[in-house]
């Protein structure tokens, strides 16, 4: 009889913010197989783990040691206080995002990247970019904490932590708001009304879209995909040839405009609710 466990290879680790974590082998009747690493969200609290990291070895995939070390994962969860579960899968492994799906993980978001060409596209006739304005500033923020945290909300996340992650994230990505370094937050008009905005950040040889909006009122006329392509002038513009973006499930006209811009998927955010 064949059984499958985890076996900690270090002890609990406590970090100075709260957080868990811990590394596991995965073994079949003792023999080393795999690994697993577990942790908790440092904003969520102990509401929310994640599992870093699981791998199986090459010899042993296919035979369901992945779907018992991430079931096991889960009761360490449960026992660590854990309400919620997250796992990140890559966009190019099938097999791993069936797994996930047959165990009940459900997707939230997914990562998507494109890799640019060498010449810059053009906004259309009549739509102008320009540096989004102090006064334009203290507004969009608080809309876009909310409207950030309530896509957390949706997706099962108490509000209090879900709000909390959000001030949290925007006060990392914005410490000095406009004039956080690397960062450009622009106001796209069309002849000369504003539509839209955008906050593009830079990292390394890439470049990435943090929020994208084109408002209400003047939705369904292209001004989504506009402001896409001045995201990918601004990144060229920048020396990045990479530029990523992050987008719910169930936006799907968001997804419908990535896909249709060339955009491919490198990850799936996944989660479970700990019963």
């Amino acid at each position: 009889m064949m059984t499958t466990t985890l076996r900690p290879t270090e002890p609990l680790q406590r970090a100075a913010d709260g957080a868990l974590s811990r590394h596991f082998r995965v073994c079949v009747n003792s023999r080393p197989v795999g690994a697993v690493r577990l942790s908790t969200d440092p904003l969520f609290g102990l509401a929310v783990a994640h599992i870093d990291d699981l791998h199986i070895e090459e010899p042993d995939r296919g035979r369901g040691r992945g779907a018992v070390a991430a079931l096991a994962a889960e009761e360490v969860a449960r026992g660590w206080g854990c309400r919620q579960i997250e796992i990140r899968v890559p966009g190019d492994s099938g097999p791993a995002l069936r797994l996930a799906t047959a165990l009940g993980y459900v997707h939230r978001n997914r990562g998507m990247e494109k890799r640019l060409g060498a010449v810059a596209p053009e906004l259309p006739q009549g739509s102008l970019a320009r540096p989004m304005t102090e006064a334009e500033y203290g507004p969009w923020a608080e809309r876009g904490t909310e409207e950030y945290a309530r896509d957390w909300i949706d997706r099962g996340v108490p509000a209090e932590p879900a709000r909390a992650k959000a001030r949290g994230d925007y006060a990392r990505s914005l410490p000095q708001g406009l004039a956080t370094e690397n960062v450009r937050i622009s106001v796209l008009e069309h002849e000369g009304v504003p539509v839209g905005d955008l906050w593009l950040a830079f990292t390394g040889d890439k470049a990435f879209v943090y929020n994208v909006e084109a408002y209400e009122e003047h939705r369904g006329r292209g001004h989504g995909r506009s402001l896409m392509l001045l995201a990918e002038a601004q990144t060229l513009a920048a020396g990045r040839p990479v530029l990523g973006l992050n987008v719910f499930a169930g936006n799907t006209p968001a997804e419908r405009l990535y896909e249709s811009l060339g955009y491919v998927t490198v990850g799936y955010s996944m989660y479970k609710n700990l019963l």
